[in-house]
């Protein structure tokens, strides 16, 4: 752990399975401690970043000095706190945005930021936060911050992952925000640009395309047993394109300045089948690539083209609904989760739950990694610290979590928290 040390501090609320955490991780930030109620996200989270501690609770539940007495953190400073809260609730006829009770959870998102007096926060949500009487909301929380000895970077900005080398249209609201006194990051440049630009930056490559995020996976409708497993071993990956060597890890390059893991790279996960009924598949057939399937609504990848916002489904409270996931642009079947994870910028060897519900839902809740990490590598210049590459390697935790249940999963981290694996929660 000769490089842990050096490496400043993240904090990730409502971390879900890790789409910030592995993007800060990578701009060489350690993700210290990583908050998230779902216990299912939770276990997930822990198998991928066997480093961090998970609170396995609500913030509600949590005040600063917990934080910094459960992880181990004590008085060190704490560089960065991110987070993509949820956020329902909005002010009509004078009615505060953050008085609403369904935005408590941003209530305790600033509460914590105030505890902790992190050098930078990011907060991550919803486009729509920005348009029309919604603005309030922002309004009120660059208020509150401003009042409390932190600076705003404004205007805020709603990015799309695309310009940032992920096949995707994703538009996200990003606000970052900064102690008086230190410096404010710029919005990353884009690093690349959509095939269908007008005007063509020379100097920027074209955003990869569907094909090239795909191209390269082991067909799943070749293997029986991914009708009852999400995962096979096998040496059928054909040739990948730069985007797919990078998803790899094929080159050192690939890591950036996260920690390498030791994993199975002929290990292809997260590939659990739908058995599609013939009806479907001739419908998904005859639908015209980067057009909706009439009777489903699903989108159908464009080749060529980049994918619609891949989207997370509802939770248990909401029917469980699973992600509607787009038609493979060649096959007349929906794309797996590790489809949509390398849509996402997730590399091959992040791994998500075994089902198809738990597993859209994860990724489709998360930030892309690479958009978090060029926010991550702006932040790391204002901090004037040059990003370290660690020397550790960390083995990824046990695959039994990945199958749990709700219930089991709570069981779980009920039995770690009694028998004094985690710290107390």
């Amino acid at each position: 752990m000769k490089n842990r040390l050096k490496r400043p501090i993240a904090i990730d609320l409502f971390a879900g399975a890790g789409g910030l955490s592995l993007g800060f991780e990578q701009a060489g930030f350690d993700v210290k401690a990583a908050v998230e109620i779902d216990p299912v996200h939770a276990a997930v989270h822990k198998f991928n970043f066997p480093y961090s501690v998970v609170l396995p609770c609500s913030i509600t539940e949590l005040s600063g000095k917990d934080i910094r007495e459960r992880t181990g953190i004590g008085n060190q400073n704490i560089e960065i706190i991110i987070s993509g809260s949820p956020c329902q609730g909005y002010s009509y006829m004078g009615r505060r945005a953050l008085d609403d009770p369904r935005n408590f959870l941003v209530k305790d998102f600033v509460r914590i930021v105030l505890e902790l007096k992190p050098s930078y926060f990011v907060f991550e949500n919803v486009k729509g936060l920005t348009i029309g009487e919604h603005k309030c909301f922002l309004h009120e929380l660059i208020e509150i911050f401003s009042n409390n000895n932190y600076q705003i970077l404004l205007p805020w900005k709603v990015i799309n992952a695309a310009y940032y080398g992920i096949p995707q249209k994703r538009e996200r609201l990003f606000l970052i925000g900064a102690k008086k006194g230190f410096i404010l990051p710029e919005y990353p440049a884009p690093c690349s640009q959509l095939p269908s630009a007008k005007l063509v930056n020379a100097i920027l490559p074209l955003t990869p395309s569907c094909w090239d995020a795909l191209k390269d996976l082991p067909e799943a409708e070749e293997f029986e047993e991914l009708l009852y497993s999400d995962c096979v071993e096998t040496e059928q990956w054909s040739n990948p394109s730069n985007y797919g060597r990078e998803m790899r890890c094929l080159d050192d390059r690939s890591w950036h300045f996260g920690y390498r893991r030791n994993w199975n790279p002929l290990l292809l996960t997260s590939s659990i089948r739908t058995n599609h009924s013939q009806i479907s598949r001739d419908r998904f057939h005859a639908t015209e690539q980067g057009k909706k399937e009439p009777i489903s609504h699903f989108f159908k990848l464009a080749e060529n083209g980049i994918a619609n916002t891949l989207r997370a489904g509802t939770d248990a409270a909401h029917g469980s609904h699973t992600s509607p996931r787009p038609i493979h642009y060649s096959r007349p079947r929906c794309i797996t989760v590790r489809e949509m994870a390398r849509l996402h910028g997730f590399p091959d060897w992040f791994r998500f739950h075994i089902t198809k519900w738990h597993g859209a839902r994860q990724v489709g809740n998360s930030v892309p990694p690479p958009l978090a990490r060029a926010i991550g590598a702006e932040i790391m210049k204002c901090l004037g610290m040059n990003p370290t590459t660690p020397e550790d390697v960390f083995d990824l935790g046990d695959p039994k979590v990945l199958s749990m249940n709700i219930k089991q999963a709570t069981n779980y981290w009920h039995f770690l928290i009694a028998n004094k694996h985690i710290i107390n929660v």
